[in-house]
Protein backbone atom coordinates (compact mmCIF):
# COMPACT_ATOMS: atom_id res chain seq x y z
CA UNK A 1 0.00 0.00 0.00
CA UNK A 2 1.27 3.62 -1.12
CA UNK A 3 1.56 6.38 1.56
CA UNK A 4 2.35 8.91 -0.86
CA UNK A 5 -1.05 10.83 -1.76
CA UNK A 6 -0.91 11.15 2.34
CA UNK A 7 2.37 13.07 2.43
CA UNK A 8 2.30 17.30 3.62
CA UNK A 9 3.41 19.15 0.14
CA UNK A 10 6.67 20.97 1.04
CA UNK A 11 6.41 24.66 1.39
CA UNK A 12 8.39 26.71 -1.49
CA UNK A 13 11.09 28.78 -0.26
CA UNK A 14 9.81 31.66 -1.30
CA UNK A 15 6.45 31.40 0.14
CA UNK A 16 7.46 30.59 3.88
CA UNK A 17 9.89 33.89 3.44
CA UNK A 18 6.83 36.11 2.34
CA UNK A 19 4.60 34.59 5.27
CA UNK A 20 7.54 35.08 7.71
CA UNK A 21 7.92 38.70 6.30
CA UNK A 22 4.16 39.17 6.73
CA UNK A 23 4.22 38.05 10.76
CA UNK A 24 7.59 40.02 11.00
CA UNK A 25 5.73 43.54 10.10
CA UNK A 26 2.10 42.37 11.69
CA UNK A 27 0.37 41.84 8.32
CA UNK A 28 -1.67 39.43 11.08
CA UNK A 29 -2.33 41.84 13.43
CA UNK A 30 -4.12 45.11 12.23
CA UNK A 31 -4.67 46.21 15.78
CA UNK A 32 -1.36 48.67 15.74
CA UNK A 33 -2.53 49.90 11.79
CA UNK A 34 -6.03 51.06 13.23
CA UNK A 35 -4.30 52.90 16.19
CA UNK A 36 -2.01 54.93 13.85
CA UNK A 37 -4.69 55.13 11.20
CA UNK A 38 -7.27 57.19 13.50
CA UNK A 39 -5.13 59.73 14.54
CA UNK A 40 -4.26 60.42 11.34
CA UNK A 41 -8.36 60.41 9.72
CA UNK A 42 -8.72 62.68 12.71
CA UNK A 43 -6.06 65.18 11.37
CA UNK A 44 -7.05 64.94 7.54
CA UNK A 45 -10.83 65.33 8.03
CA UNK A 46 -10.58 68.00 10.43
CA UNK A 47 -7.65 69.82 8.16
CA UNK A 48 -10.01 69.39 4.94
CA UNK A 49 -13.60 70.29 6.91
CA UNK A 50 -14.60 67.19 5.00
CA UNK A 51 -13.41 64.10 3.44
CA UNK A 52 -9.69 64.89 2.21
CA UNK A 53 -8.81 64.56 -1.68
CA UNK A 54 -8.75 61.30 -2.65
CA UNK A 55 -4.76 60.76 -3.42
CA UNK A 56 -3.75 62.89 -0.38
CA UNK A 57 -6.19 60.19 1.68
CA UNK A 58 -4.65 56.60 -0.10
CA UNK A 59 -0.71 58.65 0.33
CA UNK A 60 -1.73 58.92 3.97
CA UNK A 61 -3.30 55.43 4.93
CA UNK A 62 -0.60 53.74 2.48
CA UNK A 63 1.77 55.92 4.76
CA UNK A 64 0.28 54.66 8.09
CA UNK A 65 0.43 50.70 6.83
CA UNK A 66 4.06 51.28 5.24
CA UNK A 67 5.35 53.38 8.37
CA UNK A 68 3.86 50.97 11.40
CA UNK A 69 5.06 47.68 9.67
CA UNK A 70 8.33 49.30 9.35
CA UNK A 71 8.41 50.62 13.10
CA UNK A 72 7.26 46.74 13.89
CA UNK A 73 10.07 45.53 11.99
CA UNK A 74 12.88 48.37 13.82
CA UNK A 75 11.65 47.46 16.76
CA UNK A 76 11.57 43.80 16.57
CA UNK A 77 15.39 44.09 15.51
CA UNK A 78 16.13 46.58 18.25
CA UNK A 79 14.50 43.94 20.67
CA UNK A 80 15.86 40.88 19.16
CA UNK A 81 17.73 40.08 22.88
CA UNK A 82 14.55 40.56 24.94
CA UNK A 83 12.17 39.03 22.65
CA UNK A 84 13.14 35.51 23.01
CA UNK A 85 12.83 36.17 26.71
CA UNK A 86 9.12 37.15 26.94
CA UNK A 87 6.30 34.98 26.74
CA UNK A 88 4.74 37.13 24.21
CA UNK A 89 7.25 37.68 21.81
CA UNK A 90 9.11 35.04 21.84
CA UNK A 91 7.73 33.09 18.81
CA UNK A 92 8.70 36.33 16.34
CA UNK A 93 10.87 35.50 13.30
CA UNK A 94 13.76 37.35 14.91
CA UNK A 95 13.12 36.14 18.08
CA UNK A 96 13.40 32.62 16.80
CA UNK A 97 15.96 33.24 14.45
CA UNK A 98 14.00 32.59 11.57
CA UNK A 99 14.23 35.86 9.75
CA UNK A 100 18.02 37.25 10.10
CA UNK A 101 19.01 40.79 11.65
CA UNK A 102 20.05 41.97 8.33
CA UNK A 103 17.04 40.66 6.12
CA UNK A 104 15.25 42.71 8.62
CA UNK A 105 16.79 45.99 7.97
CA UNK A 106 16.54 45.45 4.59
CA UNK A 107 12.50 44.73 4.87
CA UNK A 108 12.78 48.31 7.19
CA UNK A 109 14.40 50.48 4.04
CA UNK A 110 12.47 49.14 1.42
CA UNK A 111 9.26 49.81 3.41
CA UNK A 112 10.43 52.98 4.07
CA UNK A 113 11.54 53.86 0.64
CA UNK A 114 8.07 52.83 -0.14
CA UNK A 115 6.34 55.46 2.11
CA UNK A 116 8.68 58.56 1.41
CA UNK A 117 7.88 57.87 -2.38
CA UNK A 118 4.06 58.26 -1.37
CA UNK A 119 5.31 61.43 0.27
CA UNK A 120 7.36 63.11 -2.49
CA UNK A 121 3.96 63.28 -4.41
CA UNK A 122 2.99 66.21 -1.65
CA UNK A 123 4.18 69.59 -1.43
CA UNK A 124 7.33 70.38 0.52
CA UNK A 125 6.60 71.13 3.84
CA UNK A 126 5.07 67.31 4.19
CA UNK A 127 8.12 66.20 2.95
CA UNK A 128 10.39 68.06 5.38
CA UNK A 129 8.18 66.98 8.13
CA UNK A 130 8.53 63.34 6.52
CA UNK A 131 12.16 63.10 7.77
CA UNK A 132 11.29 64.24 11.20
CA UNK A 133 8.91 61.62 11.04
CA UNK A 134 11.27 59.00 9.44
CA UNK A 135 13.94 59.58 13.07
CA UNK A 136 10.83 58.98 15.36
CA UNK A 137 10.08 55.68 13.96
CA UNK A 138 13.25 54.54 13.43
CA UNK A 139 14.70 55.39 17.18
CA UNK A 140 11.44 55.05 19.39
CA UNK A 141 12.69 51.10 19.96
CA UNK A 142 15.88 52.23 21.50
CA UNK A 143 14.56 54.48 24.39
CA UNK A 144 13.39 51.53 26.16
CA UNK A 145 17.02 50.57 27.55
CA UNK A 146 17.55 54.16 28.50
CA UNK A 147 14.64 56.00 29.71
CA UNK A 148 11.26 54.52 31.19
CA UNK A 149 9.11 56.92 28.45
CA UNK A 150 10.00 55.12 25.57
CA UNK A 151 5.41 55.57 25.47
CA UNK A 152 5.87 58.92 25.19
CA UNK A 153 8.11 58.62 22.55
CA UNK A 154 5.83 55.88 20.92
CA UNK A 155 2.90 58.89 20.73
CA UNK A 156 5.69 61.01 19.29
CA UNK A 157 5.99 58.86 16.25
CA UNK A 158 2.22 57.58 16.51
CA UNK A 159 0.89 61.14 15.96
CA UNK A 160 2.95 62.76 13.47
CA UNK A 161 0.72 61.73 10.63
CA UNK A 162 -1.38 64.78 12.27
CA UNK A 163 1.08 67.33 11.27
CA UNK A 164 1.86 65.95 8.41
CA UNK A 165 -1.48 65.86 6.87
CA UNK A 166 -2.36 69.41 7.92
CA UNK A 167 0.64 70.13 6.23
CA UNK A 168 -0.17 68.27 3.12
CA UNK A 169 -3.83 70.37 3.15
CA UNK A 170 -3.48 73.57 4.28
CA UNK A 171 0.19 74.23 3.46
CA UNK A 172 0.95 74.73 7.18
CA UNK A 173 0.70 73.47 10.57
CA UNK A 174 -2.10 75.78 12.55
CA UNK A 175 -2.60 75.62 16.32
CA UNK A 176 -5.20 73.16 16.11
CA UNK A 177 -3.14 70.67 14.46
CA UNK A 178 -0.57 70.37 17.35
CA UNK A 179 -3.56 70.58 19.88
CA UNK A 180 -4.69 67.39 18.18
CA UNK A 181 -1.07 66.16 18.46
CA UNK A 182 -0.06 66.56 21.71
CA UNK A 183 -3.69 65.02 22.75
CA UNK A 184 -2.63 61.92 20.71
CA UNK A 185 1.06 61.68 22.44
CA UNK A 186 -0.90 61.50 25.87
CA UNK A 187 -3.79 58.74 24.44
CA UNK A 188 -0.78 56.70 23.11
CA UNK A 189 0.65 56.95 26.27
CA UNK A 190 -1.96 55.73 28.05
CA UNK A 191 -2.67 52.73 25.50
CA UNK A 192 0.62 51.39 25.53
CA UNK A 193 1.23 51.61 28.94
CA UNK A 194 -1.77 49.23 29.29
CA UNK A 195 0.01 47.39 26.69
CA UNK A 196 3.60 47.73 29.20
CA UNK A 197 1.87 46.05 31.98
CA UNK A 198 1.01 43.03 30.24
CA UNK A 199 5.15 42.46 29.84
CA UNK A 200 5.36 43.94 33.05
CA UNK A 201 7.04 41.52 35.01
CA UNK A 202 9.18 40.36 32.15
CA UNK A 203 10.67 43.67 31.26
CA UNK A 204 11.44 44.38 34.92
CA UNK A 205 13.14 40.67 34.88
CA UNK A 206 15.64 41.30 31.78
CA UNK A 207 16.26 45.16 32.34
CA UNK A 208 14.04 46.90 30.06
CA UNK A 209 12.21 49.68 30.82
CA UNK A 210 8.43 51.24 30.34
CA UNK A 211 5.95 53.23 31.84
CA UNK A 212 4.32 50.48 33.38
CA UNK A 213 7.40 49.97 35.38
CA UNK A 214 7.68 53.76 36.29
CA UNK A 215 4.23 54.32 37.79
CA UNK A 216 4.35 50.82 39.40
CA UNK A 217 1.87 50.39 42.46
CA UNK A 218 0.56 54.11 41.18
CA UNK A 219 0.30 53.04 37.77
CA UNK A 220 -3.94 53.18 37.63
CA UNK A 221 -3.86 56.25 39.37
CA UNK A 222 -1.52 57.79 36.20
CA UNK A 223 -3.30 56.05 33.91
CA UNK A 224 -6.62 58.04 35.11
CA UNK A 225 -4.49 61.31 34.80
CA UNK A 226 -3.34 60.21 31.16
CA UNK A 227 -7.01 59.19 29.57
CA UNK A 228 -8.46 62.53 31.90
CA UNK A 229 -5.62 64.60 29.87
CA UNK A 230 -6.28 62.73 26.72
CA UNK A 231 -10.28 63.62 27.00
CA UNK A 232 -9.65 66.97 28.19
CA UNK A 233 -7.77 67.79 24.90
CA UNK A 234 -9.92 66.56 22.57
CA UNK A 235 -12.88 68.62 24.23
CA UNK A 236 -10.81 71.32 23.62
CA UNK A 237 -10.48 70.26 19.62
CA UNK A 238 -13.98 69.98 19.25
CA UNK A 239 -14.01 73.59 21.02
CA UNK A 240 -11.77 75.02 19.12
CA UNK A 241 -12.85 73.44 15.96
CA UNK A 242 -16.78 74.39 16.40
CA UNK A 243 -17.59 71.27 16.12
CA UNK A 244 -20.95 70.27 16.59
CA UNK A 245 -23.67 68.04 18.19
CA UNK A 246 -22.45 64.56 16.49
CA UNK A 247 -18.83 65.29 17.81
CA UNK A 248 -19.59 65.51 21.79
CA UNK A 249 -21.83 62.03 20.94
CA UNK A 250 -18.52 60.76 19.75
CA UNK A 251 -16.45 61.98 22.48
CA UNK A 252 -18.93 60.85 25.14
CA UNK A 253 -19.36 57.26 23.56
CA UNK A 254 -15.05 57.26 23.97
CA UNK A 255 -15.24 58.21 27.28
CA UNK A 256 -17.29 55.64 27.93
CA UNK A 257 -15.00 53.23 26.31
CA UNK A 258 -12.26 54.67 28.61
CA UNK A 259 -14.11 54.28 31.87
CA UNK A 260 -14.64 50.57 30.72
CA UNK A 261 -11.23 49.98 30.25
CA UNK A 262 -9.98 50.79 33.88
CA UNK A 263 -13.23 48.12 34.98
CA UNK A 264 -11.67 45.61 33.38
CA UNK A 265 -8.28 46.74 33.76
CA UNK A 266 -9.09 47.07 37.95
CA UNK A 267 -7.77 44.19 39.14
CA UNK A 268 -4.18 44.29 36.50
CA UNK A 269 -4.58 41.18 35.19
CA UNK A 270 -2.44 40.77 32.12
CA UNK A 271 -5.09 39.65 29.72
CA UNK A 272 -7.36 42.17 31.08
CA UNK A 273 -4.57 45.18 30.64
CA UNK A 274 -4.25 43.76 26.88
CA UNK A 275 -8.25 44.03 26.66
CA UNK A 276 -8.10 47.44 27.29
CA UNK A 277 -5.28 48.14 25.05
CA UNK A 278 -7.24 46.53 22.22
CA UNK A 279 -10.55 48.13 22.98
CA UNK A 280 -8.84 51.73 22.15
CA UNK A 281 -9.19 50.93 18.66
CA UNK A 282 -12.90 51.61 19.49
CA UNK A 283 -12.03 54.72 20.78
CA UNK A 284 -10.27 56.19 17.56
CA UNK A 285 -13.11 54.99 15.64
CA UNK A 286 -15.74 56.77 18.15
CA UNK A 287 -13.93 60.42 17.74
CA UNK A 288 -13.24 59.67 14.31
CA UNK A 289 -16.82 59.28 13.30
CA UNK A 290 -17.83 62.19 15.89
CA UNK A 291 -15.39 64.45 13.81
CA UNK A 292 -16.53 63.02 10.17
CA UNK A 293 -20.16 63.87 10.81
CA UNK A 294 -19.55 67.13 12.65
CA UNK A 295 -17.26 68.43 9.61
CA UNK A 296 -19.83 67.24 7.03
CA UNK A 297 -22.49 69.09 8.55
CA UNK A 298 -20.53 72.23 9.30
CA UNK A 299 -17.22 73.75 8.26
CA UNK A 300 -14.49 73.38 10.68
CA UNK A 301 -13.32 76.36 12.21
CA UNK A 302 -9.17 77.17 11.54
Amino acid sequence: MSYERFETPVEPEWRRRLRLYWTLVRGDRPIGWLLLLWPTWWGLWLAAGGVPPLWTLFVFSAGVWLTRSAGCVINDYADRWLDPHVERTRGRPLATGAVSGREALWVFAVLMLAAFALVLTMNRLTVLLSVVGVVLAASYPYLKRHTYLPQVYLGLAFGWGIPMGFAAIQGEVPPLAWLLYIANIVWSTAYDTWYAMVDREDDIRMGSKSTAILFGQADLIAQGVLFGLFLLAMALVGQRASLGVPYWIGWMAAALLVGWQFWICRRREPAACFRAFLQNHWVGLALFAGIAIAVWRSPVAG
